[in-house]
């Protein structure tokens, strides 16, 4: 877990109690010039209540130029960012026709798909002209053709499951499959760092939810002793089923799963394993199929695999791979596949030519160079910010790096001055993180080249220092070492 040093953990509480304490100042006067003006509301219960919409008013709204930045070329290495102006303090936003050429670190574009690709794009748009841009309808009626057999299959193949199941948005393959796995009766126990999207589909299942200790499965191990024996509230009967979720790489730490121990684990205590791997899939392993391959576990003892193709394949949606019964299960009572639509046909096939090319089956080394380059990158990067001093949290070969910022001052500076530079990052704060612990997320990708790097850590440095966060003595650098080495000489 994060360790906040003291000082900038007392000046952060303090800068957020002071936007809190002026916040509220405004608020009195602003509820005195709403009853001055009157309630046209005539009966009407208000939509936001009290302090339900505080947090964006008073804070959000300040700093929201530097989030939903809207951009108008592929996501690639480098993209175009629209610029956008306000009049009235931030409240409203007006994009303008001028653009600025950055270098991209905020996609999730791993293996660099997402731009133009000489063999997935003319297939691409062999399917569109084909199949249209959308079936306009669920699997089940008229949307499934054989493109969506044939990624299923592939997708199937690359995890190392007997089956799979795609969906057309990889946010409904968790918070749409969760509710239809297990119910009332059953518990769940999950991560507490897991994606909003596992919360909402274990919250809308019905099930028990228990949370142990973010990727310590000693504490698991507790949990799960704890409530077998305790069994069901008030009945105290046995749970119907049980699953541990977790995610092979977490979003917003950059940390590696620790998969192997939990498996051990789970295996002790025959509960299922659900392993989301939205943002691992592709993106490590020696052939690119995720934590499993990278950690030497068995796909056979994950029960259920989740992934998306929203990272490391360029396109849309998500899976869910396991046992043939499973799956097929899943196609006659999941809502994301009985009622919503079919994922894209030309978005299918971006995903098949993908695994095509990282597998080699496209006649090149390719697929092989750009895993060596995303490994090479990652842990290029991650190493000289933690020389330069910055606190960076994850693994090395994780190409998610966040970079602690905490103080909610520095929050928009580290992204305005960044942006000033040319260079487009993304700045996460509460509440997808804890209040003390806002952060810039770096995502890195095989499209960067080493002079891409180069240009990124040299803005990112002087970023760092004018805004104070830097909270490590940088290492000495090479030539200031040789220097020293011929005086004490």
């Amino acid at each position: 877990m994060i360790t906040i040093p003291y000082l900038t953990a007392l000046t952060t509480y303090f800068s957020y109690g002071l936007l809190f304490a002026f916040g509220q100042f405004r608020e009195f006067f602003r509820k005195i010039f709403d009853w001055w003006r009157g309630n046209n509301l005539q009966g009407y219960a208000p939509i936001c209540l009290g302090l339900e919409d505080f947090y964006i008013r008073r804070l959000y709204l300040r700093i929201q130029d530097c989030f939903g930045r809207p951009i108008c070329s592929p996501p690639d290495a480098w993209f175009d960012v629209v610029e956008r102006l306000s009049n009235d303090n931030n409240k409203t936003l007006k994009r303008t026709t001028k653009v600025s050429r950055c270098l991209n670190l905020g996609s999730y574009n791993y293996l660099g798909f997402a731009a133009s690709d000489e063999y997935c794009t003319p297939r691409v748009i062999e399917s569109l002209k084909k199949y249209s841009a959308s079936t306009c309808s669920a699997r089940v009626d008229g949307g499934t053709t054989s493109i969506h057999m044939e990624l299923e299959e592939c997708v199937a193949n690359f995890v190392g499951k007997p089956a799979a199941i795609v969906t057309g948005m990889g946010y409904v393959t968790n918070s749409a499959i969760l509710p239809v796995l297990i119910g009332k009766g059953g518990l769940i126990i999950s991560d507490s760092l897991n994606h909003n999207s596992i919360v909402n589909g274990a919250r809308g299942s019905g099930a028990t939810i228990r949370v142990f200790q973010h990727n310590t499965p000693s504490h698991l191990e507790k949990v799960l002793r704890e409530h077998i024996a305790e069994g069901q509230p008030r009945t105290h009967r046995p749970w119907k089923k049980i699953i541990v979720i977790v995610e092979g790489i977490y979003s917003m730490e950059g940390e590696l799963c620790q998969l192997p121990e939990i498996v051990a684990i789970c295996k002790k205590y025959k509960v299922y394993v659900y392993l989301d791997e939205a943002h691992s899939i592709g993106a490590v392993g020696k052939s690119g199929r995720g934590v499993c391959e990278l950690l030497g576990v068995d796909t056979a003892d994950v029960d259920i695999m989740m992934g998306t193709f929203t990272k490391s394949f360029g396109s849309c949606g998500g899976y869910i791979a396991g046992s043939k019964e499973l799956i097929e299960y899943l196609k006659y009572s999941c809502p994301a596949h009985l009622y919503a639509t079919s994922i894209s046909p030309p978005a299918a096939q971006q995903i098949i030519s993908a695994i095509k090319v990282i597998l080699g089956e496209d006649g090149t080394s390719r697929g092989a160079q750009k895993l060596a380059r995303i490994r090479e990158n990652s842990n290029f990067f991650r190493s000289e910010l933690q020389k330069m001093g910055f606190e960076v949290l994850g693994d090395n070969d994780s190409p998610v790096m966040p970079i602690m910022i905490y103080n909610p001052g520095k929050i928009p500076a580290f992204s305005r001055e960044c942006l000033k530079r040319s260079v487009a990052v993304v700045i996460v704060g509460f509440p997808a993180t804890p209040l003390l612990l806002a952060r810039a997320r770096i995502c890195i990708s095989a499209a960067h080249s080493r002079e891409d790097l180069n240009i990124a850590l040299e803005v990112i440095s002087k970023v760092g220092d004018l805004t104070g966060i830097k909270y490590f003595p940088a290492e000495p650098q090479k030539q200031q070492v040789e220097e020293s080495r011929v005086k004490l000489e």
